[in-house]
């Protein structure tokens, strides 16, 4: 017999950890090679871990909840035969095993569970950990001062608070932490009114005054989804610009391409990617939306890495990233468009394609909305809505006079960060977009 480690993976170059939520197997059960083990969750994207061999599982190391390392075990698997067993590992990981469990239990018998929904600060997973396991109280939380992005409190903010009150008064339990990184994204706690109280106090499940409503707790994602919202409208001074953009060429050149272009690449053509292919190059006209915020400091992007809002199925929101999108041609976005989309429906993305995006657009239109007033996708310092495509009668100029026609046209919401881009940016951005648009070439190949 032989004892084979199962780690964490690699999950992109800016992920560098991952709480775990469920484990889909039980010490004692059979795995299967390539069979999902357990599922993690990064601040964006939920996971499958799947076993590198067949074998049974043996061993344990982390619990739900519990903030784990790339490359990091998670749990030994037995397999028969093969020759993949990982030196020392009984000896290594046992004792380091017992000392978090005896650790836990520990802070469950001497600290009430915090419920840190009832703040309206936002605390990353590591922090909280640190903070039930030391007995720190959401009040006491609360009044530490962070050194991170946006006041935010880290995990040395957090270690010193409890080095300090331990100098005064001893507590039972004993720090469990995982090393974090800063990768400039916002955290994901939900935000929710705070109270005065000292101690934690727990939110109370609302009641059906008539017996007739139905309540609901949110999901995880829609509790993301909930803070990222108001942080963002928090964070950044929003404010709108909008444009009607004549897209008549484009709606015949898809018209005459889209069966050709199928049947050759094997992708359909939406409109997406060819939208997507003007906001790619009118930020490379404007960088100045190119751009993300930290503090008082600006950071300018060096890659254009277009973020592409999609709803998925049970009505949540994700945004998948194109990586490099002013490299691509139309086919190479078109491919990048539905492949992010497809994964996004399946639930099958990975927690590096939600990374890295530096500026976002997010279809309205595909629920008949004519425009939107998005709100940005921190540090992203703008959004735009591309709304609805519709016949409308429209004045056409021409040599011979103007004349009424019936165009195909479509309105461009550009939400932009206040803070840093004036209406001459945001207002010369969203234009450039229309302009591309509106010269595309209905003789051009793909």
């Amino acid at each position: 017999m032989a004892k084979f480690e199962l780690k964490l993976p690699k999950m992109g170059e800016s992920v560098a950890e991952a709480t775990i939520t469920n484990w889909l197997k039980n010490v004692g059960e059979s795995i299967a090679a390539d069979e999902a083990v357990l599922e993690i969750a990064t601040d964006k994207v939920d996971s499958e871990v799947p076993s590198e061999v067949s074998g049974t599982l043996v061993e344990v190391l982390f619990q739900v909840n519990d903030v784990v390392k790339v490359g990091q075990t998670i749990a030994i698997i037995e397999t028969e035969g093969g020759n993949v067993e990982a030196p020392k590992v009984a000896e290594v990981a046992a004792p380091a095993v017992a000392d978090v469990e005896k650790t836990i239990e520990v802070a469950k018998e001497s600290v009430a569970p915090a419920d840190f929904s009832t703040s309206d600060k936002f605390f990353s997973p590591l922090v909280k950990n640190i903070a039930k396991e030391e007995g720190v109280s959401v009040s006491e939380l609360e009044t530490i001062a962070g050194s991170g992005k946006d006041g935010r409190v880290t995990k040395e903010d957090i270690l010193k608070f409890v080095a300090s009150r331990k100098s005064q008064v001893a507590s039972p339990a004993q720090v469990v932490s995982q090393p974090t990184t800063d990768n400039r994204q916002p955290t994901t706690d939900n935000r929710q009114p705070t109270t005065d109280n000292n101690q934690p106090s727990t939110q109370a499940v609302p009641v059906s005054v008539n017996g007739g409503d139905e309540i609901i707790e949110m999901d995880r994602m829609r509790k993301l989804i909930s803070g990222y919202m108001v942080a963002s409208v928090q964070t950044s001074a929003h404010v709108q610009s909008f444009i009607e953009v004549d897209v008549t060429n484009i709606v015949k050149w898809r018209e005459k391409v889209k069966v050709a272009f199928e049947k050759r690449e094997g992708e359909k053509l939406t409109f997406t990617p060819i939208m997507m292919e003007a906001v790619a190059k009118a930020l490379k006209d404007f960088p100045g939306m190119n751009i993300s915020v930290d503090g008082d400091f600006i950071i300018k992007k060096k890659n254009i890495n277009l973020g592409m809002a999609a709803a998925l199925p049970n009505g949540n929101l994700i945004v998948p990233v194109i990586k490099n999108a002013d490299q691509l041609n139309l086919v190479g976005m078109a491919k990048a468009v539905n492949d992010l989309g497809n994964r996004a429906k399946a639930g099958k993305l990975k927690p590096d394609d939600t990374q890295g995006g530096t500026y976002t657009v997010t279809n309205v239109g595909t629920f008949g909305s004519v425009f939107g007033t998005p709100i940005i996708n921190q540090p992203q310092v703008g959004i735009l809505a591309l709304g609805a495509i519709r016949k409308v009668p429209a004045v056409i100029e021409t040599p011979e006079g103007d004349f009424i026609g019936i165009r195909q046209k479509m309105f461009l919401s550009h939400s932009y960060d206040h803070r840093v881009v004036d209406g001459a940016l945001g207002g010369s951005f969203v234009k450039r977009v229309a302009e591309y648009l509106e010269a595309f070439d209905v003789n051009r190949e793909y």
